[in-house]
């Protein structure tokens, strides 16, 4: 009778298989990726495929730290690994322990193998960056003779700063020998003690822009002593010379805009600023002479001659009241006193003289007013309106009232 396994066991036996089969432990394998998904836990499981045939693939979290971009679907990829059995399911699969771009991207990986060491020594960083001079008149060019990066910074430069000087250094920008010819422009224009370098060229794919990823470049523009802006490509086109340099522009043309002062808005802003000045000024005058013309008015209120003035006035004022004031009171005191008067004028003696009566006196010249005050033979003086006689009493007779 035939042996019979289990599943288990056909699925050990073919693991056994694979893993002494020496070429299946330690294998490159090129393809295409595809389904690619990164687990919560930190793998990553995908598949590399050709035109014909298609291999699951895992990379365990331990194998990520070796890789330096993300996967992504149609990379073309080249695996390290070893090929194995998943016993549980009986199906093979890749286990890959590193993982790098194919063709165009061993480039890729290459440039950010370079930038992880250069960010690690540094000289990505913000510190070192050198500010670039507002108003640089003696600017450096490191680029191709006959590109288009150089007409576009001649144009700009000529449009926004007639007066600025332009020194160019014809360099290899891509090729062989296209970073010894960067290099040796740097080091040429530094030793010029000019405002400021440009680094660059126009755009092109990675291989045409690859001398500003070299090593030798990014240190040459790290060491310069003048301030570096690098320009290389189209604005998505980012290099190892655009995160050294100490300011990147997405183009040459915006390089020319960062570097060359704008001659004619300076001018314009200073009519302006003229402007407002000479306008602020005018207001500041007038508001001068509002507050003087104010505070003369307040010298004049506080003067000893307008004090005086106003006490004088006062003076005047009080003076014509207490006149009013006195003419009412002799007013009044005339009227009363020709009351008095009248009244004084009704009991005179003269008047009860006038009407018949008359006014005796003793001999001592006191009023007699009562017979009792006389004696017979008495002398008296009695006086009337129109004169006074003297009269002997001869005779006295009382009347009695009842």
């Amino acid at each position: 009778m035939a042996n019979i396994y289990s599943v288990s066991q056909v699925n050990s036996y073919i693991k056994n298989m694979f893993t002494q089969d020496f070429m299946l432990a330690h294998i490159f394998i090129r393809g295409e990726v595809s389904n690619c998904k990164y687990h919560t836990s930190g793998h990553i499981y995908f598949t590399v495929k050709d035109e014909r045939a298609a291999m699951a693939c895992v990379m365990f979290a331990g194998n990520r730290k070796g890789l330096l971009f993300t996967l992504k679907e149609g990379q073309k990829i080249v695996v390290e690994g070893s090929v194995s059995v998943y016993e549980q399911s009986g199906s093979y699969q890749l286990y890959a322990k590193r993982i790098t771009l194919d063709g165009t991207g061993l480039l890729y990986q290459r440039y950010e193998e370079l930038k992880s060491r250069l960010e690690e020594m540094g000289m990505f960083s913000e510190e070192y960056k050198k500010p670039i001079p507002r108003y640089a008149t003696r600017i450096g060019i490191v680029t191709a003779q006959t590109g288009a990066a150089v007409r576009d910074i001649m144009t700009i430069a000529k449009r926004r700063n007639p007066y600025v000087q332009l020194y160019l250094y014809s360099a290899l920008v891509q090729g062989e020998g296209a970073k010894e010819s960067i290099v040796h422009g740097i080091e040429v224009l530094d030793e010029m003690n000019l405002d400021v370098l440009i680094v660059g060229r126009g755009g092109g794919s990675i291989e045409d822009l690859w001398a500003f990823n070299e090593e030798c470049v990014a240190r040459a523009i790290f060491e310069c002593n003048t301030p570096v802006i690098s320009a290389v490509g189209h604005e998505v086109d980012v290099t190892i010379a655009d995160y050294v340099a100490d300011l990147r522009a997405p183009t040459p043309s915006a390089a020319a805009e960062l570097a060359v002062f704008d001659y004619a808005a300076f001018e314009e802003r200073q009519r302006a600023l003229k402007a407002q000045l000479m306008l602020a000024m005018d207001r500041r005058v007038e508001q001068s002479r509002i507050r003087l013309r104010h505070q003369e008015l307040q010298l004049k209120a506080f003067s000893p001659a307008q004090r005086i003035l106003e006490k004088r006035q006062r003076a005047i004022a009080v003076a014509d009241r207490l006149e009013h004031r006195m003419e009412e009171l002799m007013s009044d005191r005339k009227h009363r006193l020709a009351l008095y008067a009248q009244k004084l004028h009704g009991l005179s003696p003269l008047i009860s003289l006038e009407r018949g009566y008359s006014y005796v006196q003793n001999e001592e010249g006191k009023a007699v007013r009562s017979v009792t005050q006389i004696k017979q033979g008495e002398m008296i003086s009695a006086r009337f309106v129109d004169g006074s006689a003297r009269a002997e009493i001869i005779e006295i007779s009382e009347q009695r009232s009842e």
